[in-house]
């Protein structure tokens, strides 16, 4: 479907900026959580059984890569996002979101072994609570800016405690401080991620901000893994169970649900309800697989309460921007309107 220039003389957003009702978006969010936790159990198992750590991160992107190049082919719209996105001028570093998957991706695969799941968990979201109440303050993704409000704050420290809550007795490696550190950078890189991405669909389309994602992070996957040994040398032993490979259509699924409720609630409260899903999916994972751990309590309290976070973010409002009642795609036009070029090839605002 051909789209009408706005009055600005920006591309209209695409129909995913036009923000859903909070319930519903955090609802897609939550879900994608549960898919991301799936997806981060295939991508490790693959790549131990693999042989290399990057190698999961790898079938990941390329699968995650050729699923959209698919849908790019297959449908007309896509190309249609693609051309407008062309036409929107943004910045250079608006297409550099996919960076923040790859990294945690990455970070993920070479830090957990030495801090432990627990603690690289707990310092991932604690980076990407800052992250998201400075992206969301500074304005970068298409809902506009979100104020420093008390409840957003709130909001973020409950999430990081429920986070901490949920991974008692898990088994903590040795604390490295540089480790710690990369680790927080890697939820920064998330909230970035999603800010970006969603700047990218809001000028033009969703499809153009997952192509956008992937041939940014696809990249930077091969090359780490090619310096890290993976893609020379004796040849992996590839597994023959399907759902192993999987990461790369789990990927899609979660990127464009961020894509969905960032324009929504803003970066904070979707990493947030992420966050939430992506302990409830670990809570599943522990029950139903063989040999698991079974239902663990705080898993399950941590999850409830990162959702209750995520509630708690978004009392009282703190939008500045757009204005009281305005649309997400009202915002992405001011958006593309503040970015277009102005005379003698300034941007505007």
């Amino acid at each position: 479907m051909s789209r009408s220039p706005t009055a600005a003389g920006a591309p209209a957003p695409s129909p995913v900026s036009r923000a859903l009702p909070p319930w519903v978006a955090l609802t897609l969010v939550t879900l994608a959580g549960v898919a991301s936790a799936a997806q981060g159990a295939a991508n490790a198992e693959l790549g131990e059984r693999a042989g290399n750590a990057t190698l999961g991160a790898v079938v990941n992107n390329l699968g995650g890569a050729l699923l959209v190049g698919l849908g790019v082919l297959a449908l007309p719209s896509a190309r249609t996002g693609l051309a407008a996105l062309r036409r929107a001028r943004l910045p250079w570093w608006t297409y550099l979101g996919g960076l923040g998957g790859a990294g945690i991706v990455l970070a993920g695969a070479y830090i957990v072994p030495v801090l432990g799941v627990a603690l690289f968990t707990i310092a991932q979201v604690a980076g990407g609570s800052l992250g998201g109440l400075a992206v969301d303050r500074a304005g970068l993704a298409p809902v506009g800016r979100l104020a420093l409000t008390p409840p957003r704050v709130a909001g973020a420290l409950l999430g990081v405690t429920a986070v901490t809550l949920a991974q008692l007795g898990q088994p903590v490696g040795d604390l490295a401080l540089g480790l710690v550190l990369l680790a927080v950078a890697g939820g920064l890189g998330v909230a970035l991620q999603s800010a970006l991405n969603a700047r990218v669909s809001a000028a033009s389309s969703a499809a153009a901000g997952m192509v956008v994602n992937f041939a940014t992070a696809t990249p930077v996957v091969l090359l780490v893994a090619a310096l890290a040994g993976a893609l020379t040398g004796p040849g992996p032993t590839w597994p023959d169970d399907w759902y192993l490979y999987t990461g790369g259509l789990l990927g899609v699924v979660i990127v464009a649900a961020l894509l969905v409720g960032v324009p929504a609630v803003g970066v904070l409260r979707t990493g947030l309800a992420l966050v939430a899903g992506q302990l409830g999916g670990a809570l599943l994972l522990d029950a139903l697989l063989p040999g698991g751990p079974g239902l663990r309590l705080p898993v399950l309290a941590g999850a409830l309460l990162t959702l209750a976070a995520a509630l708690v973010a978004g009392r009282g409002g703190g939008r500045r921007g757009p204005g009281p009642g305005e649309s997400a795609r009202a915002g992405a036009e001011r958006v593309a309107a503040r970015e277009r070029p102005g005379p003698g090839g300034r941007l505007v605002g």
